[in-house]
């Protein structure tokens, strides 16, 4: 006789978990730049760090990037 495998689906949900906090950073992406805000826990500080940087440098173009903590649960 051959093993079996039995599967069984199980619907899951999946939300920003408050406890992780969020993450604000910003990266400059003129030509050889490469200049970072580092990670912020405010978004106003991620922000700051962009226009300075663009007031020294003139670079006008950020990559801004928000993380945060997902949490995830079945939903039985």
């Amino acid at each position: 006789m051959s093993p079996r495998a039995v599967y069984r689906h199980v619907v899951h949900t999946i939300c920003h978990a408050p406890e992780g906090g969020i993450t604000y950073e910003a990266f400059c992406t003129a030509a050889n730049c490469g200049a970072e805000s580092g990670p912020h826990a405010e978004q106003e500080a991620a922000q700051d760090w962009a226009l300075r940087h663009s007031g020294r440098t003139g670079h006008d173009l950020f990559r801004r990037v928000f993380t945060d903590h997902a949490q995830v649960t079945r939903a039985e």
